[in-house]
């Protein structure tokens, strides 16, 4: 009989335990638990409604193309190409600003892609051509916190399947429902829910341009932020959160979305690589553990009962294999970012020029349609998006140098941080678990240090687990684990 290494471990553990010898990480501690849910921002989630995007995604397809390219074109029928796909989002983000008081700032990030300088997508511009991201901030109010930032985006540009024999053509219907007004309405429900709401630190809503030209307009965007010096601590990417619904296929998900993050972080350089990989920290990137903190947003606002059920699938690659999505642009710039995708794709329903053939033949429709969009999905993936923005931006943020003392050999562990900038009375949670598992387990609660550096030791022998620290408000609002 065959016996699985989890069922192996626990009953070598349970027996360890029964003869007294529990292991030293078990002691002293709790077991990590779902964070409280906050009323206001389980009310603000109920405000996402699969109607709303359901109208986002007609809206967009209804612009017949999305191509990037058309933006330089002047012969397109009135309220067709992506420069009216653009009006419609600038507009529909001013009218979420007028109903919160004018509560967001809406701005156009315009620009100009030329091949002549030779960047990797030249192939795919073969001229200049105008890009325009859409944008819009929800300021923080808190004077301390505002400048840390969260960002959620998708793309809204399109392409269908001409693309790939000419990038010049940008002939035919491109709907691109799925890939990505599906992404887009995640942004724009996520600005309507949290606009009724005021955070301490900045939430910025976001719809990009050139996605499927190379990531042009996101790698613009990300450099844009890094040069202004946004300091944004979280990005979600969402590109392909339909929720397929193509007739017949019996293996889709419904009742959860994949979230994709690197691990050695690809802005590493040489030198923090080979820390990373002498520690054994390859699985705690920061986009790592922002894919921890969408888990348990899950956790906390989707309970089981009830039928409500909704979860994030992390997936530890940064992204599909021969795939790319917006969310790299951010990593390249050193931000944390993950990407959120739909379980199951449909390919006949990716970049496909419309074809239905006749019925009875047996063939596939093939086409980027709303038909095959699951708007209830998408209402589910939009409010998992939205309870981790409204988490992260209620936090006190991360902790600052977090770091452990090995001055000494010995087998306890001794942590030492520095309360997070504009939050001294935050308390904090240090984390930890074995090193083979894949999310925290253990959890001991530390109080407020009223603005000084803290440090603790723990009888927990360092070699034997990962551990991480993250801050905590009065509320229960967590931030992002921060691994020493």
């Amino acid at each position: 009989m065959k016996i699985s290494q989890t069922v192996l471990a626990l009953c070598l553990a349970l027996a360890a335990t029964a003869c007294g010898a529990q292991p030293d990480y078990l002691r002293h501690a709790s077991p990590v638990a779902a964070a409280p849910a906050d009323p206001a921002i389980a009310r603000a989630l109920k405000n996402i409604q699969p109607a709303h995007i359901h109208q986002t995604i007609e809206t967009l397809v209804g612009f017949g193309t999305r191509n990037t390219l058309t933006s330089m074109e002047t012969d397109l029928p009135a309220g067709q190409g992506i420069n009216a796909a653009a009006d419609w989002i600038y507009n529909q983000f001013e009218a979420i600003s007028r109903q919160c008081g004018g509560c967001l700032e809406v701005r156009r990030d315009v620009f100009t892609a030329d091949p002549a300088t030779g960047g990797r997508w030249a192939k795919r511009i073969p001229r200049p051509t105008k890009i325009t991201n859409i944008y819009a901030i929800l300021r923080g109010t808190d004077p301390a916190q505002a400048k840390r930032m969260v960002l959620v985006t998708g793309h809204y540009d399109s392409i269908n399947s001409n693309a790939f024999a000419n990038w010049s053509d940008t002939s035919g219907a491109a709907p691109g429902a799925n890939d990505d007004a599906s992404g887009v309405a995640v942004s724009l429900e996520c600005a309507r829910a949290l606009s009724r709401l005021r955070f301490p630190s900045t939430i910025v809503f976001v719809a990009v341009a050139g996605e499927e030209q190379g990531l042009v307009g996101s790698a613009h965007l990300a450099k844009l932020a890094r040069d202004e010096g946004w300091q944004l601590e979280a990005v979600l990417n969402n590109d392909i959160v339909g929720g397929n619904t193509t007739p017949g296929d019996t293996l889709q998900q419904k009742d959860r979305v994949r979230v994709f993050s690197e691990g050695v972080p690809v802005a590493a350089t040489p030198e923090q690589a080979r820390r990373i990989q002498a520690l054994g920290e390859e699985n705690d990137s920061p986009s790592r553990e922002l894919a921890r903190s969408i888990a348990e947003a899950g956790r906390t606002y989707f309970p089981a009962a009830g039928g409500s059920a909704f979860s994030a699938f992390l997936v530890s690659r940064p992204d599909r294999y021969r795939r790319g999505g917006d969310h790299s642009s951010f990593n390249q710039e050193g931000f944390t970012a993950v990407r959120f995708t739909e379980w199951r794709e449909d390919y006949n329903h990716q970049h496909q020029n419309i074809v239905r053939p006749p019925a009875g033949s047996g063939k596939p429709v093939m086409g980027d349609l709303p038909e095959f969009v699951d708007f209830k999905y998408v209402a589910q993936v939009a409010r998992l998006n939205a309870a981790t923005l409204a988490t992260l931006a209620d936090s006190p943020g991360e902790p600052a140098n977090v770091r452990i003392v090995t001055k000494d050999l010995d087998n306890n562990t001794t942590l030492a941080w520095d309360p997070p900038e504009g939050a001294p009375n935050a308390h904090y949670e240090v984390v930890w678990r074995p090193t083979t598992a894949p999310d925290w387990e253990y959890v001991k609660t530390v109080e407020p240090s009223e603005g000084k550096p803290v440090s603790i030791t723990v009888p927990i022998s360092k070699d034997n687990v990962i551990f991480g620290v993250r801050a905590v408000d009065a509320a229960g609002h967590r931030g992002l684990a921060v691994v020493p």
